[in-house]
């Protein structure tokens, strides 16, 4: 997925990276990108296009920009209106505050991103896998059923089946290909189901009761968690 904006980044992403290239900010980010070890992980599972350093640079290039922009601003209400004198001294600290609340957003952009892809993914994951399983039953082949899950309606879960379907066509095994989709994936569930298949094929197990037992166990959590949460909302609806 190409990020094709990021909130508080004046520019598009690509340009934004262009400019920092040009004003030498990327050495910074790579050691600035240091504090950040899980931001790889971050950027790769929201399918991100650039690099921890190239993305933090986005990121200080919007903090710089952010804190040239409002101390001008509030230099220019100064100048237009008459202020008290100890204003002066509040503009700076005011425009890195806001250029750092910037930084840090656009840092954590990409765990936003996951976020909603979680939720995306686990709403669909069990209807997508009892459709993979009737097609399973049915007798076809594991490709063409993950081919129909894909051509169906299931959101980022039909996204992910059909990016695997089309590099399975290019030629690599599917249990290579599933092992690539369970990395990059951000959803626990979504990558615990990818490992149990990719097992099974291994061993040479009966695909259909994989699927099966795999339909069962997330039906079976999903349960615990709806009534987990009931068991929370109880207590509010006593009180109210």
């Amino acid at each position: 997925m190409l990020i094709k904006s990021i909130p508080f980044v004046p520019l598009s992403p690509y340009k934004a990276l262009k400019a920092a290239r040009k004003i030498g900010l990327i050495g910074l980010g790579s050691r600035i990108a240091k504090l950040y070890p899980k931001l790889p992980l971050s950027l790769l599972q929201c399918e991100s296009s650039f690099e921890d350093r190239e993305h933090v640079s986005i990121a200080i290039f919007t903090a710089i920009f952010w804190f040239v922009l409002m101390s001008a601003v509030f230099v220019g209400i100064s100048l237009v209106i008459e202020l008290p004198e100890n204003f002066l001294f509040i503009i700076f600290p005011a425009s890195a505050g806001i250029s750092f609340l910037a930084f840090i957003y656009v840092v954590n952009y990409p765990k936003l991103i996951i976020s909603r892809r979680i939720r995306d993914i686990e709403k669909n994951l069990l209807f997508a896998l009892r459709h993979l399983l009737i097609q399973a039953r049915s007798g076809v082949s594991l490709f063409d059923a993950m081919v129909s899950v894909s051509k169906a309606n299931y959101g980022l879960v039909s996204q992910e089946l059909d990016d695997a379907v089309r590099k399975i066509s290019t030629g690599l095994t599917d249990v290579d290909v599933l092992e690539e989709l369970a990395l990059k994936n951000p959803s626990l569930y979504f990558r615990r189901s990818l490992w149990q298949l990719t097992n099974a094929i291994r061993s040479g197990a009966d695909i259909a009761k994989t699927i099966e037992s795999i339909v069962t166990n997330l039906a079976n959590e999903q349960r615990v968690l709806i009534r987990g949460y009931g068991s929370q909302l109880n207590p509010l609806a006593f009180l109210y």
